[in-house]
């Protein structure tokens, strides 16, 4: 067990004004893993004056100096993957290989791209008889999910800290474990005091304390779009900039050129990853309303090879969700889907048979889905997919865009030309076609309620600057 008693302020290992604890559950078996604080105000208060006064300095600090602190980092991060991944799988639920390879893997390797990409930075170009010059905005408070926990950490401090800003964290109180470990890591390289500073606790709290602070420039806030919302009420007093990567509902649209057999196995894969708790997750499968059946069959062969079981089970391809509160949450939902009038071709409610302990659940999906259905509309955030049926191409893409949300998306085609044509007619961030994936040195982020903002690459690294405009004289 992982007792974590302390939070990381001004260099420091520090204890909290508060006087709580948040027990850490692993989803597998629902048994405590660890604790961490339960911060308060003044926690916030303390972390963010240390980041305050440490900003000048860190941001007068050479680009490449800064830079390789990053890429110590990147290397720690790399060489203690496989504890790192371990760690995440105890806390999140994804299976133990898998995690390795994504919730560790993935942050390692963004963090080790984000140097070569600040080196090509344009910090300061010429336009006309100006000098443009762009500076860290100052302190940044990051407020972080559960589902891609350090991941999600990553993609903001390490573009945050190389251009020059300074970090206050507040990470999941539902895996915050794996923050820890990135606190001692930075304590280890021998960041400048107050560079990174960790507050752990509840969004009520923490995550409003730093939301309201004054002495925050900017908020990077990732997770739902009802907590999106409120961070940026809060930060609105103070006008201070909020970047927001919210939720999804996005739609895979398999056109009726596409390769059936590969796409439909593929677009079940695209909405199961980490249990269907991506936000990204293509959770609406769009097929020609004539192939319903056939489309139905193939995705209900295709989830009958996702084996539930715990993370640490060599055969579990899909393992719980992260908690009591999402297993609810998404057996609500399918409950809805039913009694919408929606095709349950396989799954349900309830938990799979044997998996008593822990937050299992059956994977599911719906055909004859009409996309004006709850399960069509809101972010489920399970292993749920939504079949819905379209006439034509111009309908998949007025389906598609029907959405409060615009973060990701699919097309299949044998055509790329067509599945190009069709990709830029979207409403989202992201479009992958024919199964292809993230690019972690493109931008990352979404239209409508799914965001403001982008993230990884020089995308995400010019959200930490400002714009100044130097007018030299003439002559």
């Amino acid at each position: 067990m992982s007792a974590r008693q302390q939070i990381y302020v001004g260099g420091n290992w520090v204890d909290s004004a508060g006087d709580g604890s948040i027990d850490v559950v692993n989803p597998s078996n629902e048994e405590v893993i660890g604790s961490v604080p339960d911060g308060v105000g003044a926690d916030v208060d303390a972390a963010v004056a240390a980041a305050r006064e440490a900003f000048s300095g860190w941001a007068a600090t050479p680009l490449e100096e800064r830079l390789g602190y990053i890429e110590k980092l990147a290397g720690q991060l790399g060489a203690r993957s496989e504890e790192i991944g371990e760690l995440i799988s105890r806390e999140v639920g994804m299976p133990g290989k898998m995690a390795v390879m994504i919730q560790a893997g993935l942050p390692a390797g963004t963090t080790a791209s984000v140097p070569a990409t600040a080196r090509e930075f344009p910090f300061e170009e010429t336009l006309g008889r100006s000098l443009v010059t762009r500076e860290p905005v100052g302190v940044v408070g990051c407020i972080t999910p559960w589902n891609y926990p350090l991941h999600q950490i990553m993609a903001k401090i390490a573009p945050a800290m190389a251009v020059g800003c300074t970090v206050v964290l507040k990470p999941s109180e539902v895996a915050p474990l794996n923050a820890f470990v990135l606190a001692d890591i930075i304590d280890e390289l021998g960041f400048p005091a107050g560079v990174f500073n960790l507050v752990s606790g509840v969004g009520p709290v923490v995550g409003e304390a730093i939301a309201a602070h004054p002495d925050v420039d900017m908020v990077s806030f990732t997770g739902s779009t009802r907590a999106g919302t409120r961070v940026a009420e809060v930060a609105a007093a103070n006008v201070t900039r909020v970047h927001q990567e919210l939720g999804g509902k996005s739609a895979n649209i398999v056109l009726d050129d596409a390769d059936f057999a590969a796409a439909i196995p593929s677009a079940v894969g695209a909405c199961y990853l980490n249990s269907g708790q991506t936000c990204s997750a293509l959770t609406r499968l769009l097929v020609p309303a004539d192939r319903m059946d056939e489309a139905a069959e193939l995705a209900a062969q295709a989830a009958a090879g996702f084996t539930v079981g715990p993370a640490d089970d060599e055969g579990s391809r899909l393992g719980p969700l992260v908690s009591q509160t999402q297993w609810d949450r998404v057996q609500s939902y399918i409950q809805a889907g039913i009694d919408e009038g929606a095709t349950l071709v396989t799954g349900g409610t309830g938990k799979p048979e044997g998996l008593d302990a822990g937050y299992y659940v059956k994977p599911t999906v719906f055909a004859n889905v009409d996309n004006s259905m709850s399960i069509a509309r809101d972010e489920i955030f399970g292993p749920v997919l939504s079949i819905i049926g379209y006439d034509s191409e111009e309908d998949a893409i007025r389906i598609a865009n029907d959405s409060d949300y615009g973060l990701s998306g699919g097309v299949w085609s044998s055509d790329n030309d067509r599945a190009l044509a069709v990709a830029k007619q979207l409403r989202t961030g992201e479009v992958d076609m024919n199964g292809s994936f993230l690019n972690t040195d493109a931008p990352f982020g979404g239209y409508k309620k799914s965001g403001n903002g982008r993230e990884l690459g020089r995308f995400g690294l010019s959200e930490f600057v400002e714009a100044k405009q130097i007018n030299l004289p003439l002559g």
